[in-house]
């Protein structure tokens, strides 16, 4: 695939498959027919050049190809369910629109389809990483801690329970829109974590994630307005996202939120984001977690200089958000902001209780932010070893030049 192309599949990959989806009601056609449609534009946009809206140019290849393949599936076994589905892509509205807003929920729907109820969480889970952020399924399987034959038989489970109990690719009706709206809620945040700190390879961001799914939160929202969630949740990804000019630097290397340029935060997404977690907190009843998040995310947002962060405040809030979310990576943070309040000490005790419990043996932050302890307490060497310990973890490689640059240091 050239690098043209190859941007296209990053951008529009998960959109032109969600559609696909949707008009062969099928996930392996579907998947069939995108590398159907690439496969042509790889051949015809050298000479051609690129249609005006590539989305629409893949999707229509892509449907027709999904034809051509049952027919040649049809005609060897002349199978009443290859027929049934040929003629149902058949009624779908032709000549195909153009512009990119045709696809516009489907993506939405595709979601709801794999966050349907009958499905286990660890396959909804799975298939949203395979199918809407384009992870591989080595790379699913390196998010799960799984085998790579595990994870291809979990998702080949997975598709063929949505084909097989007829699972309706749509956005439900009201009556049955709040089984899912959790899960639904934990996907769109799974899109959005992607794109923030990309799971391994070359770069830390895919800010079309980032954009894809603060998109589908914001449907949501319109779906179900007033939710302390789901304005949490849209809340903390603009809060996160305003950051996204800064947090890398032109070489494509980490840049500390201790030394971003604050100039450079997009300030009407901060001030969205800051209006939507006042509200979200107004909300009568237990705070939702995303939320909570979105207030820790809103103190730095509103910091104008790094050293004047609420860090107190932000280390009460951790605790909060360990009592509504139990988790090893809600501890981990909490202590690293005890660490601004109490001093390294602390933190280190409560890492160091976090490394016995076990649970994060494979996440590199872990051994990183012990060595970053260490550092501050003169346990040089130490904190070298936990340096290369967070390096054998590492899987991103913006992350792994960080730590390189810090093993070298301390190793100085």
């Amino acid at each position: 695939m050239s690098g043209d192309l190859d941007q296209v599949w990053r951008l529009e990959a998960g959109r032109v498959l969600a559609t696909l989806i949707r008009l062969t009601g099928d996930f392996d056609l579907a998947e069939e027919a995108l590398q159907d449609a690439f496969a042509a534009a790889a051949e015809q946009w050298p000479c051609r050049g690129p249609p005006a809206s590539t989305t629409a140019w893949l999707v229509g290849v892509g449907r027709r190809k999904a034809i051509d393949r049952l027919r040649r599936r049809s005609l060897i076994s002349r199978k009443q369910p290859d027929l049934e589905i040929e003629a149902a892509i058949e009624r779908q509205i032709a000549p195909w629109p153009e512009g990119d807003e045709a696809f516009g929920d489907d993506m939405l729907r595709l979601i709801f389809t794999c966050c349907h109820p009958a499905l286990g969480l660890d396959a909804q889970v799975a298939l949203i990483l395979n199918t809407l952020c384009g992870l591989s399924v080595e790379a699913t399987a390196r998010a799960f801690l799984a085998h790579k034959e595990t994870m291809a038989q979990r998702l080949v489970r997975a598709k063929r329970k949505i084909r097989l109990a007829g699972i309706p690719y749509e956005t439900p009706g009201p009556d049955r829109l709040e089984e899912r709206v959790e899960g639904v809620l934990a996907a769109i945040y799974l899109v959005f974590n992607e794109g923030y700190a990309a799971s391994s390879g070359p770069d830390l961001m895919r800010a079309d994630l980032c954009r894809e799914a603060i998109r589908l939160a914001r449907l949501l929202a319109d779906l179900l307005p007033g939710r302390a969630a789901i304005e949490g949740l849209l809340a903390l990804m603009l809060l996160h996202d305003s950051r996204r000019l800064a947090r890398v630097s032109a070489e494509g290397d980490i840049i500390l939120l201790e030394d971003q340029d604050r100039g450079l935060w997009d300030q009407a997404q901060i001030s969205e984001g800051l209006a939507l977690v006042d509200r979200a907190l107004r909300v009568p009843g237990y705070p939702s977690p995303y939320a909570v998040q979105a207030a820790i995310a809103a103190l730095h947002a509103r910091a104008r200089r790094h050293d004047a962060t609420d860090w107190r405040q932000i280390a009460g809030l951790y605790e909060v958000l360990a009592r509504l979310l139990p988790s090893p990576v809600v501890e981990l943070n909490r202590a690293i902001a005890i660490s601004m309040v109490d001093g390294p000490a602390r933190a280190l005790a409560l890492l160091d209780a976090l490394t016995a419990r076990g649970g994060l043996d494979l996440y590199h932050l872990l051994p990183a932010a012990r060595a970053e302890m260490l550092s501050r307490l003169g346990r040089r060497e130490e904190a070298i070893d936990a340096c290369r310990a967070a390096l054998a973890a590492v899987r991103l490689e913006p992350e792994r030049r960080l730590l390189t640059r810090r093993l070298a240091a301390l190793s100085d």
